[in-house]
C-alpha cells in the first residue's frame, strides 16, 4: 500500500471513528522487552482492550510471573462478544483482574481470572474506569484513534506512566510528553 493510500485510510478511519486497530502480539513483545524492569511489583492497566481477544492481555497474563507483576487489569468498552470485530452493542462493559497463576501450570486459566461487570459502558473516561486507572501504576494499550489526544491528556492529568503502542500517525497536537516510564 502506498503512503498516500495509507494516510487516506487513516484519515478516513479518524473521521468515521473506526478505532479498532489490532495490535499484533509480536509487536507488543518487540516493544515491551525494553521495559521489563519497570513492571516489577506493578499493577498494569490495559484500559482500551477487550481482554477476551486482546494481545495486550495475552502478553501480560502469560508473562505475569516473568515480569513479576502485582496485578493485571483490563477493561472492555461495550463488548460481551468474543471476537475482534464486535459492534460494541452491549450496554455495559467488563473488566478482568488477574493476580497470577495459582495452580502452577503457567497458563492463565479462566478460574484464575476475575471477571467483573461494570455499571457503565467501560469508556476510559467514566468514573468507574478512572477509579481503575487510579489503582494502576502503568498503563499499556493501543487507545482509540479518534480519542487519542484526550486519552493521553487523561494519563498525564493522573500522572500515570504509560506505554502506547499504536499508529505513528495518531493525532497528537500538543507538545510530546517525555517518556513517562522511568526509574
Amino acid at each position: 500500500m502506498t503512503k498516500k493510500a495509507l494516510n487516506r485510510s487513516l484519515h478516513a478511519a479518524k473521521a468515521t471513528k473506526q478505532d479498532e486497530y489490532y495490535t499484533q502480539l509480536s509487536d507488543i513483545e518487540k516493544e515491551l522487552r525494553h521495559y521489563t524492569k519497570h513492571f516489577t511489583n506493578k499493577t498494569v492497566l490495559c484500559n482500551c482492550d477487550d481482554p477476551k481477544v486482546s494481545n495486550f492481555f495475552h502478553y501480560f497474563s502469560h508473562n505475569f510471573e516473568k515480569l513479576k507483576l502485582k496485578k493485571l487489569i483490563t477493561t472492555c468498552y461495550k463488548n460481551c462478544d468474543a471476537d475482534l470485530f464486535s459492534k460494541h452493542t452491549a450496554e455495559k462493559g467488563i473488566y478482568l483482574e488477574y493476580n497470577g497463576d495459582k495452580d502452577d501450570n503457567r497458563v492463565p486459566d479462566p478460574d484464575e481470572i476475575g471477571i467483573h461487570k461494570l455499571n457503565g459502558d467501560g469508556d476510559f473516561r467514566s468514573e468507574e474506569c478512572v477509579k481503575l486507572l487510579q489503582r494502576a501504576d502503568i498503563v499499556v494499550t493501543n487507545p482509540p484513534f479518534s480519542l487519542f489526544r484526550e486519552y493521553v491528556e487523561q494519563l498525564v492529568r493522573y500522572k500515570k506512566k504509560f506505554i502506547i503502542i499504536g499508529n505513528k500517525n495518531a493525532p497528537w497536537r500538543q507538545k510530546p510528553v517525555k517518556s513517562l516510564v522511568s526509574d
